[in-house]
């Protein structure tokens, strides 16, 4: 099977929220608390995650505008300069996939109280994994 004819099929395991209104551009600049609300069939998959560690978060840029390919080259908001989308962190990618690393506040049932947020209310999760130095 040739790579374009892979046919991927992503569904949120749940979504963000947070009443803040200002997203920094990258969780390493963020001190934004929110949750991640985890669709209950999924809560016993949360059991090991603590307070105190970190997660890797991947969710999808549900807001981004349809990337094309003068989308290649961007200049980020912090640059002077166009700079390939592989290289910066912009939201307008070929696959507007996302990922975070975020500290562990608490966890509670099927929601997990983080910080470091980088992510609109509403976003999408993808998945979640442990975060590995």
């Amino acid at each position: 099977m040739r790579q374009s004819e892979f046919i991927i099929n992503l569904k949120p395991i749940g979504t963000v929220q947070t009443t803040a209104v200002e997203i920094p551009r990258h969780w390493s600049a963020s001190d934004i608390e929110g949750r991640l609300v985890i669709d209950k069939k999924y809560r016993e998959g949360l059991k090991d995650i603590r307070p105190g560690q970190r997660i890797v978060v991947i969710f999808y840029f549900h807001q981004s505008p349809v990337f094309t390919l003068r989308y290649l080259c961007q200049t980020p908001p912090h640059r002077d300069k166009s700079m390939g989308v592989f290289s910066i962190c912009s939201p307008v990618r070929p696959n507007a996939l996302g990922l975070s690393v975020l500290d562990v506040l608490a966890v509670k049932d099927n929601i997990i109280t983080v910080n470091g947020l980088d992510m609109r209310d509403g976003t999408p999760i993808l998945d979640i994994k442990p975060h590995i130095e």
